[in-house]
């Protein structure tokens, strides 16, 4: 029972890593659009 419990925390800390991951990705891509938006003003 120890393992699986292990097992599943270490699942959930990879998931939870990997979306902060994307969501750092997505808030780059979003600044990087306003960037580019405000230099082609």
């Amino acid at each position: 029972m120890k393992r699986l419990f292990a097992l599943v925390a270490v699942l959930a800390l990879l998931a939870g890593c990997n979306t902060i991951a994307g969501a750092g990705r997505d808030i780059s891509n979003a600044g990087d659009s306003i960037e580019n938006a405000a230099k082609k003003k």
